[in-house]
């Protein structure tokens, strides 16, 4: 019986916590960007995955040596996109958000058309 009230009330204080940990997931955006000088190398992956990270809000990044890409998903809350393009800077990249709308996108090879020179 006294496991029985034991696991009952273990059961009802995770409740909650799995409800906090999903609210927090759905306020986030993600931004695709390009750098430049390009990304050649895993150093390069490295230097702006170990230096992004510290932008306030800032919770995954994701880099892609072939389209050339860096997706970061953040708070919007905490952080912005102008905020994130000027840590790129800092760690010497110029940051510029991609015509690719999402790392889907960016497998299938189609451009969002937005009207941008930097669309192909």
């Amino acid at each position: 019986m006294n496991r029985v009230l034991l696991l009952a009330i273990i059961m009802l204080m995770a409740i909650p916590a799995s409800i906090t940990s999903t609210a927090k997931e759905t306020n986030k955006e993600t931004i695709v960007l390009t750098v430049n000088p390009p990304m050649s190398c895993q150093n390069c992956e490295n230097k702006i995955k170990s230096n992004i990270r510290f932008e306030k809000g800032v919770g995954k990044i994701v880099t892609d040596l072939k389209a050339q890409t860096v997706t970061v998903t953040f708070d919007p809350r905490k952080t912005d996109k102008e905020k994130i393009i000027k840590a790129f800077k800092k760690i010497g990249y110029t940051a510029s958000e991609s015509c690719l709308k999402n790392q889907e996108a960016s497998e299938s090879g189609e451009c969002c058309r937005q009207e941008s020179a930097d669309c192909h």
